[in-house]
């Protein structure tokens, strides 16, 4: 994410003094008549005159300060920890890399008087690099929470509380998937926070405490900006968006609301100089609190899994398959031997509900199925083929690493398939494929394939339902759906990036 600022939206540097100037007249113009507002109109004289204006100093002393979060920060800023971390980045040499026998004899009398201690001539070593970040106690003994990226790969842990001692920590379990990290440091009687109940209101306050450049205990405010931001990060994403300043450092740090319980934990900003732009996200309490429940008993996060590989539901693919809503998660590609197998859940099936639940999206039940346990049996509503059932699913583990990549290749016997502006081989005739479903051999630029993300060595294995093997299959297929009126055909296509199905428009096909 890089975006630029246009230089032309810029004012002219007359126009920009002359525009600070108005705002900060303004400013002062707003403030001037909310205190003559405030404060108590002077009293007259028997004559009718104003009294002295001296006295208004003493009738100012009276008028309410505005309202700060100084009592908030006075009672959970104490919970709140730096985190320094000690990294390893591999083996480099102070100065150069060689064997010390290929150094010229001069040379090495250099490094003997004035390069390396002792006479030693300096060679490879392991090399350390110090990051940090924030975190915040959780509980009197010692356990508290800060982002997996900030403790992760660390040779040790060290932190520091606001009273500024310093404690060695332990790292007591992490989960990349959520980017949090449980710590711990021994003792008792520390100062800690209590997670919130329940997801804030957008435009509700927050203050935002941590290690930001490594200034401690630094405050800063704003309001939430949004919830359940998707930035791409994994497949459980559900941020809160804040604009309180977050900067490098502040990873890991709490967010709290005005009843001073922790509403998430910083983990990003959105950034395209790598300073606070008002964009940050953090992980919400309720994810938090179930992370660091498994963490502190088991040291690691497991999750439920139905082995589906999903898609969001588009308007052009609930047209081509006749749902109503345009909700649910499409199934792309269900993984041999998973649970989903095993229940019967097949490709171009729709999940739209669980345990009586409506799904959303592709994210909502990835989320929704991730908060489960293994072992857990789940009532999934299916929508196949115009027909709504329901499904019985016993969850599985979800496994430390996911691919679902199909090889891909060029082939020989390709054939232009109409308008769509695809050059299609059969599968069985390419090398390095399963010999399942047709091979894209080449993309029309111009055509409405490459619109729809096409790319030379995608593998096509079904077309509005139906399996083809080569590219008359594809033709008769397209064929029919014209006939039948429809606007759209649905194909599941194979990629580098996964399996997925792509709504292809008929009316230029």
């Amino acid at each position: 994410m890089n975006p630029s600022v246009n230089p032309a939206s810029r004012p002219p540097a007359a126009r920009r003094g002359l525009s600070a100037r108005r705002i900060l007249l303004l400013g002062t113009t707003i403030l001037g008549l909310g205190a003559a507002a405030l404060v108590a109109a002077p009293s007259l004289t028997p004559s009718g005159m104003p009294a002295l204006a001296q006295n208004l100093s003493d009738q100012a002393q009276t008028v309410r300060a505005p309202v700060g979060f100084a009592d908030i920060v006075e009672k959970v800023k104490p919970a709140v920890i730096s985190v320094r971390v000690k990294v390893e980045e591999g083996p480099q040499s102070s100065r150069f890399d060689f064997d010390e026998q290929q150094i010229p004899p001069g040379l090495r009398e250099f490094f003997r008087r004035f390069g390396a201690p002792d006479g030693d001539i300096p060679r490879g070593r392991r090399h350390f690099a110090m990051g940090q970040g924030s975190g915040f106690f959780i509980s009197a003994d010692g356990y508290a929470v800060t982002n997996n990226h900030v403790v992760e790969k660390a040779e040790s842990v060290q932190v520091t509380t606001d009273d500024g001692k310093i404690h060695d920590a332990k790292v007591i379990g992490t989960d990349p998937r959520t980017d949090l990290a449980l710590i711990k440091v021994d003792g008792s009687n520390f100062p800690y926070v209590n997670l919130a109940e329940g997801a804030p209101r957008i435009g509700d306050w927050v203050i935002a405490v941590g290690n930001p450049f490594g200034l401690g205990g630094t405050v800063t405010a704003g309001i939430v900006s949004a919830r359940g931001r998707d930035i791409g990060a994994s497949a459980y994403d559900d941020f809160i968006q804040i604009d309180a300043p977050v900067n490098k450092g502040n990873s890991g740090g709490p967010t709290f609301n005005t009843e001073g319980k922790v509403i998430g934990v910083n983990t990003a900003i959105f950034s395209p100089s790598g300073g606070s732009v008002g964009i940050a996200f953090a992980i919400p309490s309720d994810t938090v609190r179930t992370v660091v429940t498994q963490l502190k008993e088991h040291g690691s996060v497991t999750r439920g899994w139905i082995g589906v590989q999903i898609q969001p539901v588009t308007p052009e693919i609930a047209d081509s398959l006749g749902l109503k809503k345009v909700e649910g998660a499409l199934v792309a590609e269900p993984q041999p031997g998973s649970p989903a197998v095993k229940a019967g859940i097949k490709a171009g099936d729709i999940i739209t509900s669980v345990d009586g639940q409506p799904v959303k999206d592709a994210r909502d039940l990835a989320k929704r199925i991730g908060s489960m346990s293994p072992n857990t049996t789940v009532k999934l509503g299916v929508f196949d083929k115009g027909t709504e059932k329901t499904i019985s699913v016993t969850l599985g583990e979800l496994p430390n690493q996911q691919q679902a990549r199909a090889e891909t290749g060029n082939g020989q016997g390709s054939a232009e398939v109409g308008r769509l502006g695809l050059t299609l081989a059969p599968a069985s005739r390419v090398a390095g494929t399963s010999g399942e479903g047709v091979v894209v051999t080449g993309v029309d630029p111009a055509g409405v394939a490459a619109e729809h993300g096409f790319r030379t060595g995608d593998i096509i294995v079904e077309v509005g339902g139906q399996s083809v093997s080569s590219p008359a299959d594809v033709r008769k297929v397209i064929t029919s759906a014209r006939n039948e009126g429809k606007r759209t055909v649905l194909m599941r296509v194979k990629s580098e990036q996964g399996t997925k199905f792509v709504a292809v428009p008929l009316g230029r096909a």
